[in-house]
């Protein structure tokens, strides 16, 4: 059965994932090895698929926390844009480690197309005018919870 585990940096934005479907929080603030609870909460066998939006040392714990032969989708830099990790455990778990970056116009095209079908709706925490950029990349800064939006023109 497919459970998600959201591993937050505040109870709020726990809260919210919980509230979109996640089965599970873990704060990494009071619980900085964050790792060892996602594994009592999968039996000892690890989450399939982590999406790491932290970076730096985050990346390590992640290869702890991940199921032998998962995968790892480096999304974000929100801690540091440096990925390290001792390779002997990497090579031992037989993780994928993945970039994720803009791809073609297709692959976009045909994400769209699948969002309507399943009729996925963004999460957007904040709108600013265009008016209100530095504001808007403030808030990022801060730690978002979904997206941040700036609108370019009236609407």
């Amino acid at each position: 059965m497919l459970q998600t585990i959201d591993v937050g940096s505040s109870d709020d934005k726990i809260a919210r994932a919980l509230a979109l479907g996640a089965r599970h929080g873990i704060n990494r603030n009071r619980t900085p090895e964050w790792q060892h609870e996602v594994l009592a909460l999968t039996d000892g066998r690890g989450a399939e698929h982590i999406l790491e939006m932290t970076g730096g040392k985050n990346v390590e714990r992640s290869l702890q926390a991940v199921v032998q032969g998962g995968r790892i989708s480096v999304i974000g830099l929100l801690d540091s844009d440096t990925l390290s990790l001792p390779i002997l455990p990497l090579l031992g778990s037989r993780a994928s480690i993945v970039g994720i970056a803009v791809g073609p116009r297709r692959a976009l095209e045909d994400l769209v197309r699948t969002i309507d079908l399943l009729g996925i709706k963004p999460v957007i925490d904040a709108t600013y005018p265009f008016s209100q950029v530095p504001q808007a990349f403030a808030h990022l800064q801060r730690g978002a919870f979904g997206k941040v939006v700036v609108q370019v023109s009236e609407a």
